[in-house]
């Protein structure tokens, strides 16, 4: 066997083993978001819907010019939901059938066998104001804004609702999954000025996360004679504020001028001179909400 031989079969030995080892410390699944999740089947009530790059439509009537839509909001949030090891999905989706109303719905993708599977779409509400998607103790939880019972569609949803959203690997149903919250905050009793607000962090409706540095930096809060004092991680910040049934507007914003290297006062400043509303959440958070349902930043 000549040298060229071996060094052949040495390197065939060594790809070979590579692969074996990247294999077998491999977890089962997709760690992050997959193209397939936009390119999956979903069924809302008896209809079947193909999403093709997160979109689909059909007429609703043969040759009809309306069409009943169904997009996914945001980004798939990935997870392990049915407790297998790998990760699934949550989706966020939006119906809009042709009238005036827009439906959302919770949709968890499965993956089983290679392959990601829907579940059918749960309910969440019509034309509420969506927050976050996450992923806690392997269920799902949708976060969003709704109104008060009575209100009219004309009136931007104020009240804060979580719903979890769990998974029977048995019968591949989701449903609601009323939690017992000790000591749980009550949104309707919560109030602007009941204590200095501290950043948690800000999310856009396009999956982008902005997360403070460091802790405790960056606060804002509101007295009751309209004024709002704002700290961040270099400067000192002031103005004053209007707010009526969940609309906030900020006005006459100041601030210090020295320079800090590093500092996020910007961005975290520019997302919150775009705040058109506000809600609280019954995990004691007040939800400061970006116009045009672009993103929210959240205080504790």
């Amino acid at each position: 066997m000549n040298k060229t031989t071996i060094s052949i079969i040495a390197i065939v030995i060594f790809i070979g083993v590579g692969l074996y080892i990247i294999s077998k410390n491999t977890p089962v699944g997709p760690l992050t978001k997959n193209s397939s999740l936009k390119n999956i089947v979903v069924n809302i009530g008896n209809e079947s819907f193909e999403l093709v790059d997160g979109k689909a439509e059909k007429d609703i009537v043969a040759g009809s010019a309306t069409k009943n839509k169904v997009f996914l909001f945001g980004e798939p949030v990935m997870g392990d939901l049915d407790k297998d090891g790998d990760n699934d999905a949550a989706l966020l989706l939006v119906n809009e059938p042709g009238g005036s109303g827009t439906f959302y719905y919770s949709v968890l993708a499965i993956y089983t066998d290679g392959v990601y599977k829907a579940t059918d779409a749960m309910l969440l509400g019509d034309r509420i104001s969506p927050q976050t998607v996450e992923i806690q103790d392997g269920r799902a939880v949708y976060n969003f804004a709704e109104r008060k019972v009575g209100e009219s569609f004309q009136v931007p949803p104020s009240i804060g609702k979580s719903i979890w959203v769990n998974y029977d690997s048995k019968s591949n149903q989701i449903g609601e999954l009323v939690k017992n919250f000790e000591g749980e905050a009550d949104p309707k009793i919560m109030t602007l000025g009941m204590k200095k607000w501290y950043w948690v962090k800000t999310e856009m409706s396009d999956g982008k996360v902005i997360i403070p540095k460091k802790e405790g930096l960056f606060s804002i809060s509101f007295d009751q004679g309209g004024k709002v004092t704002i700290t961040t991680d270099c400067n000192s910040m002031g103005g004053s504020y209007t707010q009526n049934n969940g609309i906030i507007n900020f006005t006459g914003i100041y601030s210090t001028l020295m320079y800090c290297e590093g500092t996020q006062e910007q961005e975290f400043a520019k997302y919150l001179g775009e705040v058109g509303s506000y809600m609280f959440t019954s995990k004691g958070e007040l939800v400061l909400m970006i116009k045009f349902d672009s993103g929210s930043i959240i205080f504790k």
